[in-house]
């Protein structure tokens, strides 16, 4: 018989898609901020964060829900040259495919942008824009400068925060916006709707809160890093409940089995 943990483990497959949105106070007010962004006369929006901090499924969500009143377009990854990146760029700015063994010529496209300035005003969500080269980046800001494409630049933020120090974004981005870790309450609130979206109630209800506290503390309220300790956990669950049922408590998630999918995952050591 399958596991009642299987289906639960699977919520917590990362993953950009859509439909595993989990609207919290923090992410619709990120949202509503980014929105709010789009439509000032801006030409380039910096979001960023830590990695797992919920910046690509914004990104994939904004360009969604606006695609059917504006002209946004989603570059999910970094295309691997610049000239890959033009040819996509060619094809969003043109609606042409670019013909046969040409190259696209950078001045003519900033000029032809020029033209849209007023007529057309172009979205293009850079997602993982910390893998654009300062030369590439160069060029985006030139294109931005036509009024005509407005830029929205995910990036990851570091230690150090040198990326939004850098040249490029210190003086040419005009709105920031910064994505956090969760809070313990947003993660509790984040972890239950995801059960609760595919009806998983009972198991939903054995999280409770001094779980939650601890879960909280080994993923420091890292999205992507709750979703692996979130499946780790549901793996191991899945493993008694297939084999030696009598040792979990169906009503309330043991502690153990927390502890043991840090230490699995590596964030305590013996």
């Amino acid at each position: 018989m399958k596991s009642r943990y299987t289906a639960a483990k699977n919520v917590f497959v990362d993953s950009v898609d859509i439909e595993d949105y989990i609207e919290l106070e923090s992410s619709v007010t990120a949202y509503q901020q980014l929105e709010h962004s789009i439509e000032k006369p801006l030409k380039m929006i910096l979001l960023f964060g830590r990695p797992g901090t919920g910046k690509s499924i914004l990104l994939n969500r904004i360009a969604q829900k606006l695609k059917h009143n504006k002209e946004i377009h989603y570059f999910d990854t970094p295309t691997i040259s610049e000239k890959e990146f033009f040819y996509k760029l060619f094809k969003v700015l043109t609606k042409k495919d670019l013909p046969a063994n040409t190259e696209v010529n950078f001045s003519a496209l900033v000029d032809f942008c020029k033209t849209l300035r007023g007529k057309r005003e172009i979205i293009i969500l850079l997602d993982e824009a910390q893998m654009y080269g300062p030369e590439m980046m160069e060029k985006i800001r030139l294109l931005s400068d036509s009024r005509a494409v407005k830029f929205v630049v995910s990036l990851h933020k570091t230690d150090d925060e040198d990326l939004i120090a850098k040249e490029h974004f210190q003086s040419r981005i005009w709105e920031v916006i910064e994505l956090k870790n969760a809070t313990p309450q947003d993660q509790a609130e984040y972890i239950h709707k995801k059960l609760l979206k595919k009806n998983l109630f009972e198991i939903a209800n054995s999280i409770k809160e001094k779980n939650m506290k601890l879960i909280h503390q080994f993923s420091n309220g890292n999205y992507r890093e709750c979703n692996k300790l979130m499946f780790t956990i549901f793996e191991i669950c899945q493993y008694y409940d297939e084999n030696e049922p009598s040792k979990i408590n169906y009503a309330q998630l043991p502690q153990k089995i927390i502890e043991m999918s840090a230490l699995k995952l590596g964030y305590i050591h013996v």
